[in-house]
């Protein structure tokens, strides 16, 4: 895409949710960020392949017992179909109980109501209307990937945080990150924050791994919710945002005016990542002292789906 506004330009549409950009792409769109994912995007993006060596950047989807949030805990049974040697098996799951990206119809503006691009409650209910199965339709989310590693950046640093208690990383310490790795952004960037949350958790005992997945009084680690941070991930044009915490962003919220996911997710319509696991990913990438590769990712095909776990590789 050629032009886009500029963020003190947001809103587009004066009767939204501050700082949407509704209409940008089409009154009807249904992609949001990732129309910047375009064909001569992809074939750019191939060119980070080298080698062919691939990452996946899936945690199993159970490995938060229980999950965060109250959501509904994994189960996989195996159905033997007896007297022959041949197996089902049957798999229930939230959605958003392991890594996930939110959909566009996860959270609304919630003192207007609205979803991305003024989509109602009434239309979540009774139609697929900005359901990820337009991701899916359209070949997915495939593009170049960047990681800042800022778990790896904060122990060179020496800084001092708890990871399952309320930390903020601000869009200065995410440019700090950047400089760091000799990293710049294209836009269309699939970006990825590593915070070191995911081996944090796999490291806890039973009951601490439970009161990590109530989430509240203390909070979790995240990017900050803040102007200079939704400013930064505009200004660079991101397609996506992902990182490999509970929410992306720290909670408690750190300012109610600039949620990320009422900006991102109903306002902008950019798919929001959550739990990845970026351990192999950021081990590969010090390796190579490389911080972007070819990602590619297809959701399950659900018609008005939520949400979905991503089924990412990263190829280099």
């Amino acid at each position: 895409m050629s032009f886009r506004p500029s963020f003190d330009s947001l809103p587009l549409r004066k009767d939204g949710p501050p700082g949407n950009a509704w209409g940008l792409y089409g009154d009807d769109d249904e992609l949001g960020t990732l129309n910047l994912l375009t064909p001569e995007n992809t074939a750019i993006a191939a060119k980070e392949i080298v080698d062919g060596t691939r990452v996946p950047t899936d945690w199993p989807l159970g490995s938060m017992q229980p999950p965060s949030f109250g959501r509904q805990v994994f189960k996989h049974d195996v159905v033997h179909k007896a007297p022959r040697f041949v197996n089902d098996d049957v798999v229930t799951f939230n959605t958003q109980s392991s890594t996930q990206w939110d959909g566009f119809r996860h959270y609304a503006a919630q003192k207007q109501a609205l979803y991305y691009n003024g989509t109602t409650q009434e239309q979540i209910m009774n139609s697929n209307r900005i359901g990820t199965h337009a991701w899916v339709e359209t070949g997915g989310i495939v593009g170049r990937g960047v990681l800042l590693d800022w778990a790896t950046w904060a122990e060179k640093e020496g800084l001092k945080f708890d990871i399952h208690s309320e930390y903020s990383i601000t869009a200065e310490a995410l440019n700090k990150v950047a400089a760091s790795q000799g990293t710049t952004f294209k836009q269309g960037d699939i970006v990825f924050i590593r915070t070191g949350f995911t081996e944090s958790y796999e490291s806890l005992a039973k009951e601490a791994k439970v009161q990590v997945g109530k989430i509240a009084p203390d909070g979790t680690i995240g990017i900050e919710s803040s102007k200079e941070t939704l400013k930064w991930i505009w200004d660079n044009g991101f397609a996506a945002i992902a990182g490999d915490q509970p929410a992306l962003e720290a909670l408690p919220f750190k300012d109610r005016e600039y949620i990320l996911h009422e900006w991102l997710l109903p306002g902008w319509g950019m798919p929001i990542g959550e739990l990845f696991n970026l351990k192999p990913l950021s081990e590969e990438c010090k390796k190579r002292q490389r911080w972007s590769f070819f990602f590619t990712s297809m959701p399950i095909y659900v018609e008005g789906g939520v949400a979905s776990p991503p089924n990412g590789i990263a190829i280099f």
